[in-house]
């Protein structure tokens, strides 16, 4: 734990010398008090899964005590959709781990993110924080097992076309400076992220380049490490908000959006998850997939279609998930195979010692740390509502190790094949597809409604407020109708550039 501190970046982890799980109010008014800070921004999450905030000017000890003690009132009706304006108010109280230094204030201020609480003093049981929340608190007292996530975060930046170090189309994979121009950009905000308490693996260029008449499009990405889902929850919206101010600063776009180009790599949100108990990776027995991971595949696989109620939220999603563009349309999984909706990539298992074989000369003890084995569902994208996702995926998780038949279920639809390859057309036909449309999403998940439902995790009107907007984009049959039209195609691309 003192390791783990004394590398924590985020500056009242260092100050207090304590874990964030461990910070109190009188903490936070501690170190408010010894550097000066003279603003404390509410941080919440909004119906657009974008994070809000509200200002708070200190003025003393005793205002800031009565402000972290009992939080503020807000306007529900103006944050959430389905909250009715005739009885509106809420109260936004906030959870002092999630506290942070807020790097791009002029003025010395410090972040908190908060939950949403009714007129009864009970946390709002159709917030995004609260659903995740239950989600996990559901899946635990059922299985006796954590949900752990964490995301791959990938996005463009959009800037003013460059004659040097010309970009190659589709080729931008792992590329370095200067061949890559906005790595600096994406190593400042993986600082301000982590310093925020993120839990970052590492950062890449990735394979998007667009060259336009006078812009340029470069792709990125920064995966996360696993934490509860919760937590993974608030670090990728702390992050979409943080890469986006960065860019602001640089003068630069930065976009989330599933598909920015026809023919080119669009943005996903590839979600990994892992199974623990008593911090051992539940996923691997010896050293193979165990049945527990096997189940809860199934259950991805059986919700996969009205999971993309919560993970491709907008009508461009569906110009990302068609074939050949390593997008998954075909509901099956497979080990390390890029062409599967849920992929077991690789994980360390059956292999030891390569970090001796490459330096000999070193004879130190290698470390010991809980086994890194995840499965990734692919289909997500940046439109994603990431608290509703990893929610929906606790769920299905659930379900399937709840399910009967979950392991031959997941026998039944293993693949190791690209399917996308043409001799395997008859291997595509036998499987289940995706939904092709926001409408074909929200109908699956009205389908699947009461397993979401279930045990109070998902409220009604939460579902009927997802299922009224998707069908509101009437886009049924929208690949059909706008194939060869790249004008088209580009009006409604820029229509969702910010889509969350």
């Amino acid at each position: 734990m003192k390791d783990t501190v004394a590398m924590n970046t985020n500056k009242i982890v260092q100050f207090l010398g304590k874990p964030t799980e461990e910070f109190t109010k009188q903490d936070l008014i501690k170190f408010i008090e010894a550097k000066n800070i003279e603003m404390v921004n509410f941080r919440y999450v909004g119906g657009d899964g974008r994070l809000k905030t509200l200002n708070l000017v200190i003025t003393s000890k005793a205002q800031l005590d009565r402000l972290l003690s009992m939080g503020e009132r807000v306007d529900g009706s103006s944050l959430l959709p389905y909250i009715d304006a005739a009885s509106s108010d809420l109260y936004v109280i906030p959870r002092y781990k999630t506290a942070y230094v807020n790097p791009f204030s002029s003025i010395p201020t410090v972040d908190i993110l908060c939950s949403y609480y009714t007129n009864e003093g009970v946390q709002l049981p159709s917030s995004p924080e609260n659903i995740v929340r239950k989600a996990h608190q559901v899946l635990k007292s059922s299985t006796g097992l954590t949900l752990e996530a964490m995301g791959e975060l990938e996005y463009y930046v959009f800037y003013e076309k460059q004659q040097f170090y010309p970009v190659t189309a589709q080729r931008g994979y792992h590329e370095s400076a200067p061949f890559s121009k906005w790595e600096e950009l994406r190593c400042e905000a993986m600082q301000a992220i982590t310093q925020a308490g993120g839990k970052i693996k590492y950062g890449h260029s990735e394979v998007g380049d667009i060259a336009g008449e006078d812009l340029e499009m470069e792709q990125h990405e920064v995966e996360f490490l696993p934490v509860a889902i919760e937590d993974a929850a608030d670090q990728i919206v702390i992050a979409k908000w943080m890469l986006r101010m960065i860019g602001y600063k640089y003068g630069m776009t930065i976009s989330f959006a599933p598909k920015i180009l026809v023919g080119h790599a669009g943005s996903g949100l590839h979600i990994h998850t892992r199974l623990v108990k008593d911090r051992k990776n539940m996923m691997i027995e010896g050293n193979q997939l165990s049945d527990i991971a096997k189940k809860a595949i199934a259950g991805y696989l059986t919700l996969a279609p009205s999971l993309t109620a919560f993970g491709n939220t907008v009508p461009i999603s569906y110009l990302r998930l068609v074939p050949h563009q390593e997008a998954p349309t075909n509901i099956c999984w497979g080990d390390r195979n890029r062409s599967v909706l849920v992929r077991v990539p690789l994980g360390w298992l059956n292999v030891s010692n390569m970090a001796r074989d490459a330096n000999p000369q070193d004879r130190g003890e290698s470390s010991e740390s809980m086994d890194s084995q995840t499965v990734e569902f692919r289909c997500p994208d940046g439109s994603a509502n990431i608290h509703f996702l990893l929610a929906g995926l606790a769920v299905a998780a659930r379900h399937g190790l709840e399910m009967k038949g979950a392991l031959e279920l997941a026998n039944k639809l293993y693949i190791d094949v690209n399917i996308f390859s043409a001799e395997q057309k008859e291997v595509r036909e036998r499987l289940p597809q995706l939904p092709s449309s926001c409408w074909e999403s929200a109908e699956s998940l009205l389908r699947d409604s009461e397993i979401y439902q279930k045990d109070g995790v998902f409220s009604p009107i939460v579902i009927d407020e997802i299922v009224k907007k998707l069908k509101s984009y009437n886009d049924k049959d929208l690949s059909e109708r706008l194939y060869g039209k790249e004008a088209e195609i580009k009006k409604l691309a820029d229509e969702y550039l910010h889509c969350t």
